[in-house]
């Protein structure tokens, strides 16, 4: 039987995929069409959730996902403090905290693989054709369904992960009393994306109601990229991105 990889272990493997995507495309037409890609996602993933962003109470925890998870950012600090302190993430932190960490670098790791598969389609497209109408080409070249379907399953495990764990206040001290430590050991962006996450979740008055929403409208979107009339879905997300 395979052994089950540490946390460190099963870190490292999911920033190195990430990594060898980047050596593979950093430069040219390349880097700007995985630009256009996420900036694109990063749009209709605003539009998909306008609703929760105007709510004060719930608007922290959709950024937090919309940031940490599918934004434009360059991760690649992130990644590397992540890399470095994949070890002290055993030592210093819980069981839970590990696994929250697991689940972002494959998370992580997931959606960097399909951006980058979907931007080796973009620049080939109809130079005629819409964004949106590329975007669903382009998906539908790339595949992939399981990726698909394992990319919004880790997510609603970080976010159930975070919703048990915000009701702990020992772990929610702890966090705070650990942040000038998790500084000195190379922690911080571990750190900050912890924090963010707790801050965001404790906010809500009903974070499965969130978590709900993305389960559903996600699945939705994905059936309809993948199989639904192209020029309806074509509408749906120019509608979408109408309202981010």
């Amino acid at each position: 039987m395979k052994a089950t990889p540490s946390t460190a272990e099963a870190i490292r493997q999911q920033l190195a995929r990430v990594q060898h995507l980047r050596d593979a495309a950093q430069h040219g037409p390349a880097v700007a069409a995985l630009r256009s890609v996420k900036r694109f996602q990063a749009q209709r993933f605003k539009g998909t959730y306008a609703d929760f962003l105007r709510e004060p109470k719930y608007a922290p925890a959709t950024r937090f996902f919309l940031d940490e998870l599918y934004g434009e950012h360059d991760f690649v600090e992130r990644d590397q403090q992540f890399g470095r302190i994949a070890s002290a993430i055993e030592r210093l932190f819980p069981d839970a905290v590990g696994r929250l960490a697991v689940d972002l670098a494959e998370t992580h790791a997931l959606t960097e693989t399909l951006d980058h598969q979907m931007a080796a389609h973009w620049a080939t497209g109809p130079t005629d054709t819409s964004p949106a109408a590329n975007y669903i080409r382009c998906w539908r070249l790339t595949g992939a369904p399981p990726d698909r379907t394992r990319q919004l399953a880790v997510v609603q495990h970080m976010g159930a992960e975070l919703q048990r764990l915000t009701r702990m206040k020992s772990l929610l001290f702890a966090l705070k009393m650990m942040r000038q430590p998790a500084q000195a050991a190379g922690l911080g962006a571990l750190q900050q994306f912890l924090e963010r996450g707790f801050a965001a979740f404790s906010q809500m008055p009903d974070p499965p109601r969130l978590m709900q929403a993305i389960a559903e409208r996600e699945a939705a979107w994905i059936e309809d990229l993948f199989h639904g009339d192209t020029a309806a879905c074509e509408r749906a997300l120019l509608a979408e991105l109408s309202s981010a």
